[in-house]
C-alpha cells in the first residue's frame, strides 16, 4: 500500500551544559523509536544543549559542544534508514538561532531556525536568540569543519523550508510559533505539508496543560493534517518545570500523548498514521482547497527516503485516545515533586530539611516530598534503573531498594519543629503527627536559649530590653522580638541541615526547604532571611487557597488524617505571647489587613490584568459592589498597595520556587519591577480618590438583609482593639502600621485555614481590618 507511517516524538529530561547526558538520552529516544517500528523521530526544543543555557547562549563554546554532540548523534548506527531531526542553537552569519537541525543517513538535510521568539512569563528568548525574518527563503549554512569532515557536505539549506520524501512532506514549528496569531502550520498545510512537527520547551503552570493539548488538537483540525509535538520534561537548572505532554494529532483528533509528570529521562510517544486520511480530510474542505491552490510554494529539500512500506495494509492506525487531564490537586502533588527529584538528584546532596510548624504551608512542603518519595518507589518497581541508580546515590547505599515511601521519606526528610515559649501544643501535636504519618525523621528543639542569648547581647550592650505589645513594649520592639525568632529558625535549620546526616552516621548534607506561598511573598508578608530563606522552596509559586485543597486531596490519596485538623487551624505564626489560657493572639489574615482570598484576587489583578492602583479599584468596585462602597474598596486598594511597595524588596532575595502560578511576584524572571518604590502613590491614589467622590452618590448599598451585613468591626481595627501598631512589612503587623523602621516582615511557623470569624460572606469575598488611610508612612518618613 505505502501510506501509513509511524512517527515519535520524544519526551526528555534534558539538563542545562550537560551534552553527555542529554547525547545520551536523545540516543536512547531514537533507539526507542526504532525498536518500536517509527521510521521518524522528532525531539524537544534545544535538547542538545539544553533549553535553560541562558547567558551561555552567548559563548562559542555552548555552539561548539553542540555541533559536537550532533555529530555523535549523526554517526550512531541507531540513526541509519531513520529520519530524525533534533534542537540545538546555531549561529549563521554570527547571529544566534534556536533551530531544529534534521538529517538522514549521516547527511544533513535542513536547519530551520525559530521564525517566532517569546519573551513572555519566564521566557527572555530575544536575550539570546534573534527570529528568523526571511519567509519561504533559505540561504547555504557553511558547515563546521568537523561536519564536513564526516558528512563531505560543505553546505545545507538553511532557513524556511520544508522537507519531502518520497510519500510526504513534513515542515516545522518550533515551540511560540504553535502559540503566535500568525502560527506557520496554515500556510504550510495549505503548501501540501502533511506533518508538522513542532519542538517545544513548554513550562508547568497549574490549570495550563489543557491548552496546549487543545492548540495542538485545532491545529490539526483547521488545517488537516498530523501534528507531531514534543515537549521538555523536568527542572534543567532554572526555577520552572518543563510540562511534558508530548502529543501527536490528526485531522483534529489527539492519536497519542505522553504524561505530564514523571520521573522517567526518556519517554517516546508514538502513533501511526494513514496519509490517505489526511489527503481525503484536506480534500473534502472546498474552501481549504480554493485558498491551496492560490498559496505560496515552501522550498522543498528532497529526502530519498519512505516513510511508509509497500506491506503496510495490515498496520493498525492509532485511534484517537481520550485522556482526562490533572485537576490543580494533583499538579500540585506531582510536579512541584518531579521538580524537587530533579534537584536533588543533580545538585549532590542527601535530602530535605524542612522547618515543620504544623501548619499548611510547612505542611504542603513535607506532603510534596512525601509525594516524590512515592513516586521514586513507584518508578523503582516499574523498573526504572535510572531512578534505582539516582536513590542509590543519594542515599549512599548501593544495595538498598525503596519499597515503602515512608520508609524512603524517613531517610530523604528531616523535619524539625522549632518551638518557644510562643508555641502552642496545639501546632506540636499537629507537626508530631504529621511527621509520623509522613514517615520523615522528625526531631523537636527549643528556640527560646539562642533568642535570649542575642537578647542578652542587646541588654550588654544598650542596656535595654525589648518588650511585645502585650507587655507594654512599641510597634519597634513587638517587630525586632518577631523576627529575631524568624531568623534564629534560619540560622539553626542550616546548622543541623549540614550535620544532621553527619549525626546519622551519613555522608553530605541537606537541603534546606523553605515553605513561604505565592501570596504571602506577593504581601510581602514574610520575614527577610528568616527560615522562608532556604535552598529552595516547592510551593513558593502555589497560592494558600490552592494549597488548602491540595492538603484536603493529600489527606485521603495519601492517608494522612491529620491533614484535617491542619487544614481546620487558624494560620498564625506564633511569634507573639500566647494569651492567658493559652489561645491564639495573633492571627496572619489580621496581620495582613487583608484575607487570603483577596490576597489571590490582588494578584490576578496586578500581574495576569496588568492593573495599577486605579485600574485595579475600577476593577474592583464593580466586583465588589454588593458588600463594599466604592470608599470601603478604595481603602483595601491603597492598602494592598502601600503593603506591596514597602515589602518588594524582599523579592529580591526570595528562595528560588518551583513556577506554578501565574501572578507570581518572584523578581528574578517572571514579574520584572522596581523593588524600590514610593509607598503613598500620591499620584495613583489620588485618581482612585476622585472616582470614589463621583461614585458616592450614585452608590447604592447592597440589599443584603442587614445581619448579613458586614459591620463597621468588619472595616476597621481600631486602636482599643490592639495595643499600639506595628510596622506594616512584618509577617504579623497590624494593618494600622507605621512603616517609618524596620522593612523586615515576620516569619516562621504558619498553620492553617481561615478562622470561622473571617470566613467569606455570601458573595465569596470578606472583609477585615481595611481603615488604613495616613496610619502608614513611606521610607521618606513622609505619611501617606
Amino acid at each position: 500500500m505505502g501510506r501509513k507511517i509511524t512517527v515519535a516524538v520524544s519526551t526528555l529530561n534534558q539538563w542545562a551544559l550537560d551534552f553527555e547526558g542529554n547525547l545520551a538520552r536523545i540516543l536512547q529516544s531514537i533507539l526507542e523509536a526504532k525498536d518500536m517500528g517509527a521510521s521518524y523521530r522528532t525531539g524537544p526544543e534545544l535538547e542538545v544543549c539544553g533549553y535553560s543555557c541562558e547567558d551561555h547562549f552567548r559563548e562559542p563554546d555552548t555552539f561548539l559542544h553542540s555541533w559536537e554532540t550532533l555529530l555523535e548523534i549523526m554517526m550512531s548506527p541507531i540513526c541509519e534508514n531513520m529520519l530524525v531531526d533534533v534542537g540545538m542553537p546555531v549561529m549563521h552569519r554570527n547571529v544566534a538561532y534556536n533551530c531544529r537541525v534534521a538529517f538522514f543517513n549521516r547527511q544533513l538535510l535542513l536547519i530551520r531556525p525559530k521564525m517566532a521568539l517569546c519573551d513572555d512569563g519566564n521566557y527572555r528568548e530575544s536575550r539570546w536568540f534573534t527570529a528568523w525574518t526571511k519567509s519561504l527563503q533559505t540561504e547555504e549554512y557553511l558547515l563546521p569543519r568537523l561536519i564536513s569532515e564526516h558528512t563531505g557536505q560543505r553546505t545545507v539549506p538553511f532557513g524556511d523550508a520544508v522537507i519531502a520524501t518520497r510519500d510526504t512532506c513534513l515542515g516545522y514549528e518550533i515551540c511560540e510559533e504553535l502559540w503566535n496569531v500568525r502560527s506557520k502550520h496554515i500556510e504550510m498545510s495549505l503548501a501540501g505539508v502533511e506533518l508538522i512537527v513542532n519542538g517545544s520547551g513548554s513550562y508547568m503552570e497549574l490549570r495550563k496543560a489543557h491548552i496546549t493539548t487543545d492548540l495542538i488538537r485545532n491545529a490539526s483540525f483547521k488545517a488537516g493534517g498530523a501534528y507531531l509535538f514534543s515537549n521538555l520534561r523536568g527542572c534543567d537548572g532554572q526555577r520552572v518545570y518543563f510540562n511534558g505532554c508530548s502529543a501527536i494529532a490528526l485531522n483534529g483528533d489527539i492519536l497519542a500523548r505522553g504524561q505530564q509528570f514523571a520521573l522517567q529521562d526518556v519517554e517516546v510517544t508514538l502513533a501511526t498514521i494513514d496519509l490517505e486520511e489526511i489527503r481525503a480530510y484536506r480534500v473534502s474542505q472546498r474552501s481549504r482547497c480554493s485558498a491551496a491552490a492560490g498559496a505560496a510554494s515552501y522550498p522543498r529539500i528532497h529526502c530519498d527516503f519512505e516513510m511508509s512500506t509497500h506491506s503496510d495494509i495490515f498496520k493498525t492506525s492509532t485511534p484517537p485516545l481520550n485522556f482526562p487531564n490533572h485537576t490543580p490537586e494533583e499538579e500540585i502533588a506531582l510536579g512541584p515533586a518531579c521538580w524537587l527529584w530533579d534537584y536533588l538528584r543533580r545538585s549532590g546532596q542527601g535530602g530535605f530539611f524542612l522547618p515543620l510548624s504544623g501548619g499548611v504551608d510547612s505542611s504542603s512542603s513535607a506532603t510534596i516530598v512525601h509525594s516524590m518519595c512515592r513516586q521514586i518507589v513507584h518508578a523503582v518497581q516499574l523498573g526504572d534503573a535510572q531512578v534505582l541508580h539516582d536513590i542509590r546515590k543519594i542515599l549512599a547505599d548501593t544495595d538498598y531498594t525503596p519499597d515503602n515511601p515512608a520508609a524512603l521519606c524517613n531517610r530523604l526528610l528531616v523535619t524539625c519543629f522549632m518551638g518557644s515559649v510562643n508555641s502552642s501544643k496545639e501546632t506540636r501535636r499537629r507537626a508530631a503527627q504529621l511527621a509520623n504519618q509522613l514517615g520523615s525523621y522528625h526531631i523537636e528543639i527549643s528556640i527560646d536559649l539562642a533568642v535570649n542569648a542575642l537578647l542578652g547581647i542587646f541588654n550588654a550592650v544598650t542596656g535595654l530590653t525589648p518588650r511585645f505589645r502585650t507587655q507594654g513594649g512599641c510597634a519597634r520592639q513587638n517587630l525586632a522580638l518577631q523576627n529575631i525568632q524568624s531568623r534564629i529558625r534560619m540560622v539553626l535549620a542550616y546548622i543541623f541541615a549540614q550535620l544532621m546526616l553527619w549525626v546519622r552516621n551519613r555522608p553530605g548534607g541537606l537541603l534546606v526547604l523553605g515553605s513561604a506561598n505565592v501570596d504571602e511573598s506577593l504581601r510581602g508578608y514574610l520575614t527577610k532571611y528568616d527560615c522562608s530563606s532556604a535552598d529552595i522552596n516547592p510551593i513558593g509559586g502555589i497560592s494558600k487557597t490552592d494549597l488548602r485543597r491540595f492538603l484536603i486531596y493529600a489527606k485521603d490519596k495519601y492517608n494522612l488524617p491529620v491533614l484535617e485538623s491542619i487544614i481546620d487551624a487558624p494560620p498564625t505564626a506564633e511569634l507573639e505571647p500566647l494569651q492567658e489560657n493559652g489561645e491564639l493572639l495573633q492571627t496572619d489574615e489580621q496581620d495582613m489587613g487583608m484575607t487570603y482570598a483577596e490576597l489571590s484576587q490582588y494578584g490576578r489583578l496586578r500581574k495576569q490584568s496588568f492593573c495599577g492602583p486605579y485600574s485595579m479599584f475600577c476593577h474592583l468596585v464593580a466586583t465588589w459592589k454588593g458588600d463594599l462602597s466604592p470608599k470601603e474598596v478604595a481603602d483595601k486598594v491603597k492598602h494592598f498597595f502601600r503593603c506591596y511597595a514597602i515589602n518588594r524588596h524582599k523579592m529580591t532575595v526570595l528562595t528560588p520556587s518551583v513556577h506554578a502560578e501565574s501572578y507570581s511576584p518572584d523578581d528574578n524572571r517572571f514579574d520584572h519591577r522596581p523593588f524600590l518604590y514610593r509607598a503613598n502613590w500620591s499620584w495613583q491614589f489620588k485618581a482612585i480618590d476622585d472616582e470614589v467622590e463621583k461614585l458616592q452618590p450614585i452608590y447604592t448599598p447592597s440589599s443584603l438583609p442587614s445581619h448579613l451585613r458586614p459591620s463597621s468591626d468588619d472595616l476597621m481595627l481600631s486602636s482599643t482593639q490592639r495595643t499600639g501598631s506595628q510596622l506594616d512589612d512584618s509577617k504579623h503587623s497590624s494593618p494600622l502600621s507605621s512603616a517609618s523602621a524596620s522593612l523586615d516582615v515576620g516569619g516562621g511557623i504558619s498553620t492553617a485555614a481561615m478562622p470561622p470569624a473571617l470566613a467569606k460572606k455570601p458573595s465569596g469575598y470578606s472583609k477585615v481590618h481595611v481603615n488604613v488611610l495616613g496610619k502608614i508612612k513611606d521610607r521618606t518618613g513622609i505619611p501617606v
